[in-house]
């Protein structure tokens, strides 16, 4: 999977692990920084959400075209410069809200320059014909990349909000930020139950008997929206340390950022005809509408699934179950399980020791967090959102020996019928979560928010349900994407025509941009419809759309050798 590649692979993967690190850091907790710094209504959270994704993959559009005319190289570092001024602006603890949505405008305006070309300029990487065949597996191994740096994103910012606010000597509830903004407008919105609820955990919270619970509330919220805004500044320690990674080892890409090669170059493509350039940019655009709607349901990542997290999964975990929320016993059993693979499969005896070697410490560490854990352990929604990239990274070698077994076979599976796959596996994640909202707890159906907000006047249901049904819906969803997004990614660098990657490139994120956007119109009506008709929006979309790749097979796959 890892040889025969060139050095360029590395340092572009590398690079981009860090910028996507910090981009997700921002990520995991940007529903959560919002409804605790404005306090607004869950589907203007949605809307926030899905014009910022929007931008953020729409941009890319611009990026593209600066690119295809002044280089891929220079457009990529001017990205990262004002992500970080974005980054910087974001953290500035009394930011007010303009200076807020000028930050985030500031970083979807860097991600635009950024994102869609340095994808080019691996694609630019495989245009040398001693490199051509590994072309899909060098998407995947930036793929993983990405999705190694989106691990340990949600952990690094639950953690600098937890230190933060430790040193106030508060902890996050997820009830607090819904009850506080609601009490400070009017004290009388809350009902008499969730009164006694919120006085209950501002009580054990600071030990006092007698506090002033709209005091409590503001100095609360400050604490929250300030740990948050300390998220944001790791996000910005990220971007720099991408910036030196794509700057100190630039010799090993260079070679590749150039805007379109001459008949007379290594790797150099005969010149399309009209015709071939349209019959490409028709397929490309084909592709395009459908991932729009795999988008759509795969980015309620961070918002309805992240709500679902907070409001309808449980908050304490067995010790056994916590295993997989805390970073040092997940990395455990990690070490625990490679290790294991290492002596199983074949290879080297120095192989089979290192395996040994990372059972045996994997175990001791394993053993020794275990035993620290209580019998029952807090838990914070925006830790869910880690399950998707180490889902990546475990599934992706899974994924590419699965292809690699038709290739051999010489049935290989063309990259738009896995796109079709995908979206049909998106749908089964989602029938998932039809199914837990109508059992829902001792087979009960889930209340709906808005039923919820009525008759307590806070967000969290009294019905909570296992964690396992998220992760086993991220499971899901993580298969469809690497069936998916990697697939389109090197899709897209094989059809576009040499003269317009920047901007086909820019289209593929524009796509996605739409399909972003679509996600917080879906969390528009997310408060008012019962949670199976959410759910069940977003699993006909996707066999819709599934159906459709499907029924223009032929057109697309013979793009790919036009």
């Amino acid at each position: 999977m890892f040889k025969g590649h060139p050095k360029g692979l590395y340092v572009l993967a590398l690079s981009n692990m860090g910028e996507r690190f910090g981009y997700y850091t921002m990520l995991a907790i940007f529903t959560l920084f919002i409804e605790a710094k404005l306090g607004i209504a869950e589907s203007e959270i949605g809307q926030v959400w899905g014009i910022f994704l929007a931008a953020v993959y729409g941009l890319p559009i611009i990026g593209g075209l600066l690119a295809d005319r002044l280089g891929y190289g220079k457009v990529v570092v001017t990205g990262m410069i004002v992500m970080f001024l974005g980054y910087v602006m974001l953290s500035y603890p009394p930011a007010g809200t303009p200076l807020l949505f000028s930050s985030l405008f500031i970083i979807a305006l860097g991600t635009g320059f950024f994102k869609g070309n340095m994808v080019v300029l691996l694609g630019n990487l495989y245009e040398d014909p001693q490199y051509k065949k590994q072309q899909d597996t060098a998407f995947n191994i930036y793929y993983m990349g990405i999705n190694v740096g989106a691990f340990f994103a949600p952990f690094a910012a639950t953690g600098m909000r937890n230190l933060f606010l430790s040193f106030d000597k508060y902890y996050y509830d997820a009830n607090i930020p819904r009850f506080a903004h609601n009490f400070i407008k009017d004290q009388h919105s809350l009902s008499a139950e969730a009164l006694t609820k919120f006085k209950q955990i501002a009580v054990t919270m600071t030990g006092n008997a007698n506090i002033d619970l709209v005091a409590f509330s503001k100095d609360y919220l400050a604490s929250l929206s300030s740990a948050y805004n300390m998220g944001f500044a790791v996000a910005a320690v990220a971007i720099v340390i991408s910036f030196i990674i794509f700057m100190v080892f630039k010799k090993f890409y260079a070679h590749a950022d150039y805007i379109h090669k001459k008949s007379n170059q290594p790797g150099a493509v005969a010149e399309l005809t009209p015709k071939q350039t349209k019959d490409r940019i028709v397929a490309l655009v084909l592709v395009f509408i459908t991932v729009i709607f795999f988008w759509m349901a795969f980015h309620q990542n961070g918002l309805v699934l992240t709500l679902f997290a907070k409001n309808y999964t449980v908050g304490s975990v067995s010790k056994l179950t916590y295993i997989l929320f805390d970073l040092p016993a997940l990395l455990s059993l990690i070490a625990v399980i490679m290790g294991a693979i290492f002596i199983i499969l074949k290879g080297t005896s120095m192989r089979k020791i290192v395996g040994f070697v990372l059972m045996i410490v994997g175990a001791v560490v394993l053993y020794t967090r275990f035993t620290g854990f209580s019998d029952t352990n807090r838990i914070d929604p925006e830790t869910f959102q880690a399950f998707n990239p180490i889902f990546v990274v475990f599934l992706t070698p899974v994924v590419i020996a699965f292809f690699t077994s038709f290739i051999n076979k010489g049935k290989e599976i063309s990259s738009p019928r896995k796109i079709g796959y995908g979206m049909f596996i998106a749908a089964g994640a989602y029938v998932l979560m039809v199914i837990v909202a109508f059992i829902g707890k001792d087979g009960g159906m889930l209340d709906s928010p808005n039923l919820i907000k009525s008759t307590t006047g806070g967000s969290v249901s009294s019905m909570l349900v296992s964690p396992y049904w998220l992760i086993t819906t991220y499971f899901s969803l993580t298969i469809a994407e690497l069936f998916l997004s990697p697939m389109g990614l090197s899709f897209v660098a094989k059809v576009a025509p040499p003269k317009l990657k920047g901007l086909m490139q820019g289209g593929w994120l524009f796509a996605t941009a739409l399909g972003n956007y679509l996600s917080g119109v879906i969390a528009m009506p997310y408060a008012s419809l019962e949670l199976w008709q959410t759910f069940t929006l977003l699993v006909v979309t996707s066999i819709l759309s599934g159906i459709f790749i499907f029924s223009v097979l032929k057109r697309l796959e013979a793009a790919t050798t036009s």
